[in-house]
Formats: structure tokens, sequence, C-alpha cells
């Protein structure tokens, strides 16, 4: 299937010229004579590629680029930037504004062609599914070098080999790092005026943590600590704001990947909120076995104390105590040597409809 490329040009006889060279090497090609129209275009087209020009009339490039960056569907369509105007300032504004390449008048159709291709290929690159795991991250990464700016990303990473019990960072520090969980279990918990410990999450294998005070730049609200032995991958700051900040692909890709779990956190806020003892028990117990267990047919124990399932319900110990016992009554759940083991997940989720 050929790629679908819009052509943003206000000069009839350019356009014509670019859309023939581009239509025999195979691609669909889209004309707009000015960057009004060819907004309008791209976002009802959703190409793979936009080639746009700078000095238009009705709406100039960085104008047609800027309105593309505010639509989350058109953002991360490669942009290449076609332009009479060879100045540094042109170049360097265009880029700074998100364009993946900028071509300048005359040209030849060799050098159109290469840069076309290189932007699509990079695209294609990135539109796989990572996987999270130490593999498919080190992957992403390696995409990400050769695809945004690759002086910004390091060629390698530290890992933190951690003993159980070992904080990661404190609340009120200043970030520096991303973290990546490779192995085993992180929680992060905040101390209240009463000195009471809170857990706010835990963290499993696959997943990231300490990446909204990086994006916010501003101190952790809570502290990480290793609920078991655990390795971690570490990503600089820098590392981290350059895969934000120097492709827009590379960035949509990167969200993508943080922000896998997003929804199950808004689903337990509503369950603290709103559920009864309960259905939030039975809703911790679900949430932090899933945390537990290595495949679906997977039935671990629960290697967590009573005082850490009671902090991420938000209840009593002895509150949880008693429910768990009537969840064993129940043959819900079974206890052996401390453990909880979990003996039938679907009714636990039928508790929860």
């Amino acid at each position: 299937m050929s790629k679908r490329i819009v052509l943003i040009e206000d000069n009839k006889a350019v356009r014509e010229n670019i859309t023939e060279i581009l239509e025999l090497s195979n691609y669909e090609v889209v004309g707009a004579a000015n960057g009004k129209i060819g907004v309008e275009m791209v976002v009802r087209e959703l190409p793979d590629l936009v080639i746009c020009d700078i000095m238009m009339p009705e709406l100039d490039g960085y104008g047609v680029l800027n309105a593309l960056n505010k639509e989350p569907k058109t953002s991360s369509i490669p942009f290449i930037f076609l332009t009479a105007k060879s100045e540094r300032s042109d170049f360097r504004k265009g880029m700074e504004l998100g364009a993946d390449d900028y071509i300048t008048k005359p040209f030849d159709d060799v050098e159109l062609l290469s840069a076309i291709e290189t932007r699509l290929k990079k695209k294609d690159q990135l539109k796989k599914e990572f996987a999270l795991n130490n593999d498919g991250v080190n992957e992403f990464l390696k995409v990400a070098r050769k695809t945004g700016n690759s002086s910004l990303i390091s060629e390698s990473r530290q890992t933190l080999y951690l003993k159980k019990k070992q904080i990661i960072y404190s609340a009120g520090q200043l970030p520096e790092s991303l973290f990546f969980v490779s192995k085993g279990k992180v929680k992060t918990f905040k101390i209240n005026e009463l000195g009471k410990e809170l857990i706010t999450d835990i963290y499993k294998e696959g997943e990231f943590l300490g990446y909204i005070p990086l994006m916010e730049d501003t101190a952790y609200h809570d502290t990480a600590e290793a609920l078991q032995e655990a390795e971690l991958m570490v990503i600089p700051k820098p590392d981290f704001l350059a895969l934000l900040g120097s492709d827009s692909s590379v960035a949509q890709t990167f969200i993508k990947m943080l922000s896998r779990d997003v929804t199950e956190k808004e689903e337990k806020l509503v369950s603290l909120a709103y559920n009864s003892l309960r259905k939030r028990i039975a809703t911790g117990l679900l949430q932090v076995y899933d945390k537990f267990k290595k495949t679906p047919a997977d039935k671990p124990r629960l290697e967590i104390s009573r005082e850490d399932l009671a902090q991420i319900v938000g209840t009593a110990t002895e509150s949880l105590i008693r429910t768990l016992s009537d969840f064993k009554g129940e043959k819900l759940i079974d206890i052996r040597d401390g453990k909880v083991f979990i003996v039938d997940e679907d009714k636990l989720k039928n508790m929860l409809n």
C-alpha cells in the first residue's frame, strides 16, 4: 500500500513538479495551495507525512506546524519544511517547533526522496509496540537515538540493585532520574502528620516510576522503597527530557509507554472513594495480586505485610484482618504461613459489580 503525503505549497508550478516526482516514486499525493487549506487536509486525510513550504499566504509554514502540533491525531505525523530561505535562524526556528527535517530550495529529486524515505522509515520503527521489559525499553531507546537527537541519549544505562526496604528516593528530594522496574517490586508512600505511613502505589516489573515530578520539575511528593529485592534501570533526567522534546514521534511513543497504568490508577482512586470496605479490600487484593503474578494462570502468594495492604486499601490494620478472616471463611482466599493466596478470583471480581 502506497504512503500518502500532503504537500502544502502555494507555488503551483513547484507543487505540480514535486507531485510528479513523488507519484513516480509510488507515493499518493494530496496538494494544498496554502497553509489554511493544508491544515484542513492533514486533519481530514491523516497522511503518513507532510511536506510544507514556509512562506505562504493565509497561514505560513510555522503556523501550519503549530496548528498540527495542537491536535493529538496529527502531532506525531512526520513534518518536512520546504523553503527557499536558508538562514540558520529559520532552520533553528523550524526545528524548535518540532519539524523533522528541513529542505532548502533548489533541491534535487534524490535529496527530497531520501529525506522522505528516512522519515517514513523512522516512523515505522516507532509504530511497533515495545515490550515493557529490559529488552523492550533498551530497544526503544536504541531506536530513539537514531530517530531523535541521538547526541542527547546515553548509549548505556545504570542498573540499581536493591535490597528489601532500601530507599530509592525520598519525599522532598529533587528528581535526577526516571526509574524502570526490571525485577522485583517497589512501593511509594507518604508519612502523615501523625507519623503514619500511607502507601500511594506499588510498582511491579515493567513499570516506570518517578516521571511525574520530572515532567513537572518539582520535588518528589512521596518516598520510594524496595518492597523486596529489586533491579531498576536508571534513565538520567537529561535523557528523559530529550525523549520528550527531541522528536514528536519519539515523544508520543514514550508517553504511551509511561502512561499504560493511568487507567488502573484512576480506577483505584474511584474504588477508594466510593466502595464499601469489603469491596475496597477485594479491589486491593486483586490489584496487589496482579502486581505479583507473572502469567495470567499464575497463583502467587501475596508477599506483602498486613500493614502495607491496609495502607493501600485505606483502612485500619485491624479492620483489614477481620475482613480477610471473613474472606477466608467464604473460601475466597487462603492464608498460610502469613501469606495470602487468592482461591476464587472470579468471586472476588464479582463482588465489585
